[in-house]
């Protein structure tokens, strides 16, 4: 399982990278479309590229924000529960994303193979194929899937240990209110 959770890790910090190059392409390509705008000379394919960049950048952060536990979430009521219920809305909430992110893969892996049997492209002064920003989407949701799985195991884990949320995620106790 260790071993598993390292190379997801590792797969997560790649697609983070590759979306955060994807997005300083894409905010060169802006400002120079903007730039050739205004002298009468836009970058042919700005636009196209940007769009099919941010299925990158979406979801290649998915799955590392996951691994940090820095979605957000509402905690009005997490942090004042006991251990075993703390437990028990993380799996809650586990298995809501995972139903939602299996559905999402499911017509994510259907659009991609039909875009690509199709040859779908944008309609533009350059054509862009289509499908690789939806295999980019099948890739993201796929590792940010399996790291929702690994995270659910884990909180399986603290509900029969009887431990709440994970230690960095509980705020500190005061001292002096004990």
């Amino acid at each position: 399982m260790k071993a598993l959770s390292i190379v997801v890790e590792r797969l997560a910090w790649v697609s983070v990278l590759i979306g955060g190059i994807g997005l300083l392409i894409s905010m060169i390509l802006g400002v120079a479309d903007v730039i050739g705008s205004y002298f009468n000379h836009p970058v042919a394919g700005a636009y196209e590229f940007t769009e099919s960049t941010m299925v990158l950048v979406v979801f290649g952060g998915l799955t590392y924000a996951q691994i940090k536990r820095k979605h957000i979430r509402v905690e009005l009521l997490y942090t004042h529960v006991r251990p075993r219920l703390q437990s028990t809305m993380d799996i809650i909430a586990g298995l809501a994303a995972i139903t939602f992110i299996l559905l999402l893969l499911w017509q994510g892996i259907n659009e991609a193979q039909y875009s690509l049997e199709i040859d779908e492209a944008t309609s533009g002064l350059i054509r862009f194929p289509l499908y690789p920003a939806r295999f980019a989407l099948v890739f993201g949701a796929s590792l940010f899937c399996l790291q929702l799985i690994l995270d659910l195991v884990e909180d399986i884990q603290r509900l029969a240990q009887n431990r709440g949320g994970r230690e960095e995620d509980l705020m500190p106790v005061d001292a002096d209110n004990l």
